[in-house]
């Protein structure tokens, strides 16, 4: 190389440095893969379904039943309850984003409108009272959860923020339960009174229900269950069943103002401790149920018209249904039926009342995310968050670019 050859290379520019990979363009294993439901959560609700069920068929059968009466006031006391407080766990991360109030819309205020149609026309037509209006104000039967989780979730924001929000939560239901003139519009007694179940659920973190699950916390539900159950059998004929209802307040109910507020904690309380001997011994595993956890708002709804439908066509009449052996009965076809109601092939059959799409109503930016959950559209627990199904067969996982992608699940996360 001569003299000139190398002053040339010496002023010739360097090459510029290879910039690093764009990590924004290289899909992310951990960011693709859609989360897995939670066998427990799942389990818990599919089995808190099923206590629904089972107490709505026992309705009927309590009159001349001290033991009917007992088993119905100590499913009554926490069966909803637990079912609430999951609601709530899975309404964390609710807030007021435009694609969220979507999914609260379409799971949640549409079911409610469909429904409430539905059960006012059945009790019209089967229940002899043509007359009997379909107003939206005043749910009948089992629609007020849809209108109650419509609020509860709406002021979830308000709850996070909160200093103290289960005290605050009791005192509004204490104040409730002793407030006669606040009336049946929206079922607002339902709503305010079980509020507090709502408000603690939103404040539960994992490790408070892996506690609940502790072998020595399992070992002493048994015999706190016992208990209660034995107390209540105590009570069935001296104390109202409607305490267990809050749907009225305590001078509706023939008892003194002061005796709303006491039976406001007590009950709080009550159902507390049940509801965690009740999470206690719900199975953390896959279970062959488990799947039907993502259908419970399905069973919820469809289960009511059953039962109204029975009482209106006189299927209770038979003496032998109120015998012991008329009552188990009863109570295995109540779970059989609510097991088949949340069923993939009624979900499937029926998700254009439950989980409407409805594209047509909203504005093409807003966009969709994942919501599973008596609350998204496909059980009274959801959160409005990407969250993917669990248990064996599919799952729905929803992104913006796929409104509906159908993924093989393939592990359950450990219970929370």
């Amino acid at each position: 190389m001569n003299l000139s050859s190398l002053r040339r290379a010496q002023r010739a520019p360097a090459p510029a440095p290879v910039p690093p990979p764009d990590s924004s363009s290289v899909p992310s294993t951990s960011a693709a893969a859609p989360k897995q439901r939670d066998a427990f959560f799942d389990n818990a609700k599919y089995l808190a379904i099923v206590l629904v069920a089972m107490g709505h068929s026992w309705e009927p059968l309590r009159d001349g039943s001290r033991a009917a009466s007992a088993l119905y006031m100590f499913v009554y006391a926490f069966h909803m309850p637990a079912f609430i407080l999951i609601s709530g766990y899975f309404s964390r991360n609710f807030d007021l984003r435009p694609d969220r109030l979507k999914r609260l819309l379409t799971g949640v205020a549409v079911p409610y409108v469909i429904f409430e149609s539905v059960y006012s026309l059945l009790k019209g037509w089967a229940g002899d009272d043509p007359s009997y209006p379909i107003s939206l104000l005043d749910p009948w039967y089992l629609t007020w959860f849809l209108i109650a989780l419509f609020v509860w979730r709406v002021t979830t924001p308000v709850w996070r923020i909160a200093r103290h929000p289960v005290p605050l939560a009791l005192a509004i239901a204490a104040l409730a339960s002793c407030s006669p003139d606040i009336g049946d519009d929206l079922d607002l007694q339902r709503v305010l009174q079980f509020l507090p179940f709502f408000v603690a659920g939103l404040h539960m973190r994992p490790e408070h229900f892996r506690m609940v699950r502790r072998r020595e916390v399992r070992m002493a539900a048994l015999p706190v269950a016992a208990a209660a159950l034995v107390f209540a059998y105590w009570a069935a004929p001296r104390m109202n069943a409607g305490w267990f209802y809050h749907r009225d307040s305590a001078q509706e109910m023939g008892a003194p103002w002061w005796s709303g507020i006491v039976m406001t904690f007590a009950l709080f309380g009550c159902s507390m401790v049940l509801t965690a001997c009740f999470f206690a011994w719900v199975p953390g595993r896959t279970m062959w149920f488990t799947a039907l956890g993502a259908g419970t708002l399905y069973g919820y709804l469809l289960h009511g018209l059953l039962i109204k439908g029975s009482h209106f066509a006189g299927w209770y009449e038979p003496s032998w249904l109120h015998t012991p052996a008329g009552a188990i009965v009863v109570t295995v076809i109540a779970a059989v039926v609510v097991t088949a109601l949340c069923s993939p092939l009624v979900q499937r059959m029926l998700r254009f009342a439950m989980e409407p799409r409805m594209e047509w109503a909203f504005r093409s930016g807003a966009a969709e995310t994942a919501a599973t959950g008596p609350g998204a559209a496909t059980d009274p627990a959801g959160s409005g968050s990407a969250v993917a199904g669990s248990g064996s067969g599919t799952v729905v996982a929803r992104s913006t670019a796929t409104p509906r992608a159908v993924v093989p699940a393939q592990a359950t996360r450990p219970p929370g």
